[in-house]
């Protein structure tokens, strides 16, 4: 294999940003894509950036967490993010395309780019070589095999079996308190319930929609990760029993255990996300926020990351990856997408940007390098490598996974002053945006045009 030549396994979002990535630095690419020879149950054609479920890329604009990674990728002439613009869609204040027009649009780039060699096969091992692997949720069983060989089994998953993360800022922490069982070390979050508050959640989680699942996903729940609903179905008291036992927990106000209590645990290491323990999901997202907010002290919360429960092979990222998103195991070896520990479109593909530009820094002889903390892609891969690998899940980019604003201090009266999302998240937006750029074109050495931003009227829904 020639020096500065890479290998690129799947041309999903990853992918196809990887090799294109990769080849606009002079590196030469060989793309592997399975499709159409062999397909996948959830893929319907042969196209490259194939979307199979939604066809939006997420909020735009300074007060979306998106609309900042949106801004970043098109700063450094991003192929997703240019085939969104092409193929956009009106949506209000979301980045949605004509779903055929944008796979088209990003099949011809890569196709017709001379830099890039596709094959039309499956590959069944790691490569030899400098390698970006962004073969997606559905992996082939092959390969996810020799992945855990490389890896170590225990660090790939096959099941996606996530609980709702919630925004530290948004729990009313007058009714919360900070507590572990029996006076152990207060690392927790407790939400308590009286008997009517308890009776009030289990009927609206009784009454909510149960997520359906395409015909190609089949579902199996284990004890481990039993879903808060299903748990629900064997029994009123049920879930009081398990996940949501008061037992050594004194409430401060009361001084005895709740009727019932829901425990959140730190996510992240700045203690900015917090996940609901025990409350794997798979209900859908509307009916997923009115029975959080039925919990007592969220119910305001804002949700960064919702439940799910699907079939979904992905790395144990904080075990495996560096922010690089270079394998710990093995250093010429990169990952990108949902394999490397991301959900979205839109992450997938800015983790193949990265991916693609690593390895073409590799095979030029070049360091990897990591995006500013500050800017959306260096929170998200900067927190998939330092991640609570205990239960880790992939993530969706929010404002948690950047710095805050320094803390303001009211003139009048000395004390801090809290900021709403319309006064910090547009200034956080352009700090992140400023850092990213200055970043790409100082030390990445890219060329960089400043994007145009789109101002919403309203902020994202959580987990757009």
């Amino acid at each position: 294999m020639s020096e500065r030549m890479i290998t690129v396994i799947g041309a999903g979002l990853a992918g196809s940003e990887a090799a294109l990535a990769a080849a606009r630095l002079g590196v030469r690419v060989r793309l592997f894509e399975m499709r159409p020879v062999k397909m996948t149950p959830a893929h319907r054609s042969g196209n490259f950036a194939e979307l199979v479920c939604s066809n939006s890329l997420g909020g735009e604009g300074e007060l979306q967490s998106k609309g900042l990674l949106q801004a970043e990728l098109r700063s450094v002439g991003g192929a997703i993010v240019g085939a969104a613009d092409a193929s956009k869609l009106p949506a209000g204040n979301a980045l949605a395309v004509e779903r055929d027009e944008f796979s088209e649009r990003v099949t011809r780039a890569v196709r017709e780019h001379p830099l890039i060699e596709v094959r039309g096969e499956e590959v069944t091992q790691v490569p030899e070589g400098i390698a970006v692997i962004a073969s997606g949720p559905l992996t082939s069983d092959a390969l996810a095999a020799d992945m855990a060989r490389l890896t170590g089994s225990e660090r790939l998953s096959f099941y996606d079996a996530a609980a709702p993360v919630i925004e530290f800022d948004s729990i009313d922490m007058d009714v919360a308190w900070r507590a572990g069982r029996y006076e152990q070390s207060a690392d927790y979050i407790n939400c308590p319930f009286t008997k009517d508050e308890y009776l009030a959640f289990f009927g609206a989680l009784e009454q909510a929609r149960a997520h359906t699942p395409h015909d190609w996903e089949k579902l199996e729940f284990f004890e481990g990760c039993m879903p808060i609903e299903e748990i629900a179905r064997r029994g009123i008291d049920t879930p009081r029993f398990g996940p949501m036992s008061p037992k050594g927990l004194d409430d401060p106000k009361t001084g005895r255990w709740p009727y019932a209590v829901a425990q959140l645990r730190q996510e992240d290491r700045e203690g900015r996300m917090w996940s609901l323990v025990g409350f794997q999901t798979g209900l859908k997202w509307g009916d997923q926020k009115a029975v959080v907010n039925l919990i007592p002290g969220l119910g305001n919360a804002e949700i960064v990351r919702y439940g799910v429960m699907h079939r979904n092979t992905y790395l144990n990222a904080p075990q495996v990856l560096e922010s690089t998103l270079q394998l710990k195991a093995d250093p010429t070896k990169l990952v990108a997408g949902v394999l490397a520990g991301t959900e979205g479109y839109l992450e997938s593909a800015a983790t193949g940007w990265l991916a693609g530009t690593n390895a073409a820094r590799l095979a030029l002889g070049l360091e990897p390098l990591t995006p500013p903390a500050e800017s959306m892609l260096g929170g998200l891969t900067r927190y998939l490598a330092s991640a609570n690998p205990k239960g880790f899940q992939p993530m969706n980019v929010n404002w948690a996974l950047v710095p805050e604003l320094p803390v303001q201090i009211n003139e009048k009266t000395g004390k801090p002053r809290k900021l709403g999302k319309r006064e910090k998240r547009p200034v956080m937006f352009r700090r992140g945006l400023n850092a990213f750029m200055e970043w790409a074109q100082t030390e990445a050495g890219l060329t960089v045009t400043p994007p145009p931003v789109r101002e919403p009227e309203v902020a994202e829904p959580a987990g757009a």
